[in-house]
């Protein structure tokens, strides 16, 4: 049988990428130059890959989240938190270029980061608490959280080493860019290369059938949030090192809607089963060559996020197939209905 292309997940969301793309080449030609200076690579493009880093991350944990037919509200106030505690760390240090004080600060922020995911995972496989709600308590109270750690203030640092994780390069290409690939690599290994995909599609798709073919559906989910809020906290420290400061308040705000919008885009199903890692990188590159498009358009800042909107909706309107056919149908001319006289004439 003939692979249907258009039937791929992926075709619909990198048609889109592609769309925007030949926009920016037909109004912004010099979006697509790419110059190298000082042994960088600097560019619109490089931009794209450098800005969407923590979206991307954020989205990768996101999409198994979703896979078990769950929800994780709380990984913006996640990335607010990871920074915050890592800066607060540092900022306390007697030498702030200090390695040592760094990679302590960086690997406090991340076991937080765990801690409070296992918190969600939880409340989610051990109470019993939809997972909406259950975030939803996290994503309000972790904000809070975060600006206790920074006393409502912006805590600001001037580490070197830090600095380097959200805003340094390596083989002329930007850190955060390595990070993303490597987070990406690794959730693509161990639910491609292991059974532990295998059973997040299984819980997924029927929780209770999973249990009873004996799957630990509870561990599952738990490494699962877990996993997740450690994305996030990888994010918080690309965020926070990138303009090497901690803000509370601002910090990851709304990208937990956006790591959801890349999800969805990348074809991964809200009602759980069987998901697409590469088809979340796809949507996590859209939603940020959107944005970086907006913006080189000049579109007024007033309607940027109701463009970004209406954008995202046409997408995943296109890319539904229960939509695609019903615009097919109103194309197909209806035949006529045969009056009684003609049916008894024909007999």
């Amino acid at each position: 049988m003939p692979f249907r292309w258009r039937n791929s997940h992926l075709f619909w969301p990198l048609a889109a990428l592609g769309g925007l793309l030949l926009i920016n080449l037909l109004l912004k030609p010099e979006f697509f130059a790419i110059r190298y200076q000082n042994g960088h690579l600097y560019g619109s493009l490089i931009d794209i890959l450098n800005f969407g880093s923590p979206l991307a991350i954020v989205a990768v944990g996101m999409t198994l989240v979703i896979a078990t037919r769950g929800i994780d509200l709380s990984v913006g106030s996640l990335v607010a938190i990871s920074g915050a505690m890592a800066c607060l760390t540092i900022s306390r240090g007697a030498d702030q270029q200090s390695l040592h004080l760094v990679l302590g600060a960086v690997l406090l922020a991340l076991a937080v980061s765990v801690a409070l995911g296992l918190w969600n995972g939880l409340l989610v496989a051990g109470a019993g608490i939809q997972p909406i709600i259950a975030t939803l308590i996290l994503m309000v109270a972790g904000r809070g959280i975060a600006q206790l750690i920074t006393s409502g203030q912006i805590i600001t640092v001037t580490s070197k080493p830090y600095h380097f994780i959200g805003a340094g390069w390596l083989f002329t290409l930007p850190f955060s860019v390595y990070l993303a690939a490597l987070v990406f690599l690794f959730a693509a290994w161990m639910t491609r290369r292991t059974s532990l995909g295998m059973f997040i599609e299984a819980i997924g798709c029927n929780p209770a059938a999973s249990r009873l073919a004996g799957i630990r559906s509870r561990s599952i989910l738990l490494a699962v949030y877990m996993f997740c809020a450690l994305c996030a906290g990888i994010a918080g420290l690309i965020t926070s090192s990138n303009v090497s400061s901690a803000d509370g308040n601002n910090a990851g705000l709304w990208i937990e809607l956006d790591a959801i919008l890349a999800v969805v885009i990348g074809g991964t199903s809200l009602a759980g089963g069987r998901f697409s890692l590469a088809g979340t990188l796809v949507g996590a590159l859209l939603i940020q060559t959107l944005t970086t498009t907006i913006y080189m358009l000049g579109v007024p800042p007033e309607i940027t996020l109701v463009v970004k909107a209406f954008v995202v909706l046409a997408v995943c309107l296109i890319q539904s197939p229960s939509f695609r056919r019903a615009i097919a149908a109103r194309g197909v001319p209806r035949k006529p209905v045969a009056s009684r006289q003609e049916v008894s004439r024909h007999g």
